[in-house]
This record gives structure tokens, C-alpha cells and sequence, in this order.
């Protein structure tokens, strides 16, 4: 008689665990790199990745991380609902004139937990004249 109403709630168990949906946050990018390009010195260095949540459940986003303090990564406050959309808001400074490329770190509660977006583009000063180098002639010839 034990085993037979251990049977049956072993049974009742294991249908309420099948009966549930998989619950779950997917966190989707339109794109995982954006290409500034080549801009001015001082020019705006915001650019935006946008996202969409396909689970089922509400989406937190925890953290986001720059590789380097140059680069800004602001991220929504709320929770994405299933459906919704959002943006992860990035902020280069292009104060420094040189190519760049830097990840961002995006955590989450999604099944895909940490994803890696990535920017780069290149800062160039065109308010500084060219000086072009000539070679020197010696006047130290005997």
C-alpha cells in the first residue's frame, strides 16, 4: 500500500513538472557590434544597441561593463517585459584620437546570461594642420 501512494504522488510530481512551460528571458541584439566608423575629434561618441526580450518572462539586465574606462555603458532601470524592446546606451569618449574598439558586457537573468557587444571606429583630429616632414640638407659638409 506504500509504494502504491508513493507511485501516485511520484506520478501527480513529475505531471505538474511537465504541466509548467519552460519559463525564461532570451535577450536578442539587432546587432552585436556597432562601427562608428571615422569621426571627429570631440564628435558625439553615443551610440545605442537595441534589444528585444523573446522568453516569457520579464527581462533584468544587471550589469553592463566596459573594457575600459573611456567608454560608458548606461542600461535600462526595468524590467523588460516578454515582447518588449530596449536599448543599452554607450557612450565613447572621443576626446582620444586614435582607432578604438571595446566590449561591453551585458548580465542578465536570460538563458544566454552574459552577452559580449562590441564597438569600434576610429577619432581623428582634423583641426590640426599636416606637417609634413622634409629631410634636412647637412651643413656640416667640409
Amino acid at each position: 500500500m506504500k509504494n502504491i501512494l508513493m507511485l501516485i504522488g511520484i506520478t501527480i510530481i513529475n505531471f505538474n513538472a511537465l504541466a509548467q512551460p519552460n519559463l525564461k528571458a532570451v535577450i536578442e541584439f539587432e546587432e552585436s557590434t556597432i562601427d562608428y566608423g571615422t569621426i571627429e575629434k570631440g564628435a558625439d561618441g553615443v551610440r545605442v544597441f537595441k534589444f528585444i526580450n523573446s522568453g516569457n518572462i520579464p527581462l533584468v539586465i544587471s550589469n553592463v561593463k566596459a573594457s575600459c574606462g573611456c567608454t560608458i555603458p548606461k542600461k535600462p532601470n526595468k524590467p523588460i517585459l516578454p515582447g518588449d524592446s530596449g536599448e543599452i546606451e554607450v557612450k565613447y569618449d572621443t576626446r582620444r584620437v586614435m582607432p578604438f574598439k571595446k566590449t561591453i558586457s551585458v548580465s542578465s537573468n536570460a538563458v544566454n546570461s552574459t552577452v559580449l557587444l562590441t564597438i569600434k571606429g576610429k577619432v581623428e583630429d582634423n583641426s590640426q594642420p599636416i606637417i609634413s616632414k622634409k629631410k634636412s640638407k647637412s651643413l656640416n659638409k667640409v
